[in-house]
């Protein structure tokens, strides 16, 4: 429990660092949206990473702002999001688990090399009906990314996502995706 609170602090606490200057997630503009697909896997967490691919996806649109996290550029987001399960594998009915959800998040910059750069986030939300993979409708999610700027403008990710129920239900079994998403910054 004492994880959730910290997660759901960090998040909710982010707009109350201000931010002035250059952001590397989106160069010197002030906005950010992104769409992003991802590739479900059959996996508990990021690490070990999952190897089994899963008949489920996840689409997501995501608007974001810069900010700062303890002096770190960061970035806080909106995301509308949208899984996806089409068949029956490893056990699990993937299409029963097709279920929008809508999440508030964070992102602080890991790494910057220029053009590329490395973040890690965390986020909270809700999905629109609970179901027996994850047995609740809060969501709390954690995320790696790796960017590139194509230019000032547009860019693209990679991602490794995790959505769990940070162990408020009995069910728990989570959702793991692999993704690519496009950025635009205006």
């Amino acid at each position: 429990m004492r994880a959730v609170i910290t997660i759901l602090l960090c998040i909710f606490c982010m707009p109350a660092f201000a931010f002035t200057g250059y952001n590397p997630f989106m160069r010197n503009h002030d906005n950010q949206l992104s769409f992003f697909i991802g590739q479900g896997v059959n996996s508990g967490f990021i690490v070990p990473p999952p190897t089994q691919f899963v008949p489920f996806n996840i689409f997501q649109l995501q608007y974001s702002q810069p900010t700062t996290f303890f002096t770190l550029p960061a970035r806080q987001s909106l995301n509308i999001g949208q899984t996806l399960g089409f068949a029956d594998k490893y056990g699990w009915h993937w299409r029963d688990y097709t279920i929008p959800m809508i999440m508030i998040s964070g992102d602080v910059l890991l790494a910057d090399f220029n053009d590329f750069y490395f973040a890690g986030g965390a986020g909270a939300g809700l999905q629109a009906q609970q179901n027996e993979r994850l047995g609740s409708k809060p969501l709390f999610q954690f995320k790696l990314t790796a960017g590139w700027h194509i230019n000032d403008k547009w860019g693209t990710e990679i991602f490794v996502q995790h959505f769990s129920n940070a162990n408020t239900a009995p069910q728990n079994y989570s959702y793991a995706f692999y993704g690519l998403g496009v950025t635009y910054n205006f």
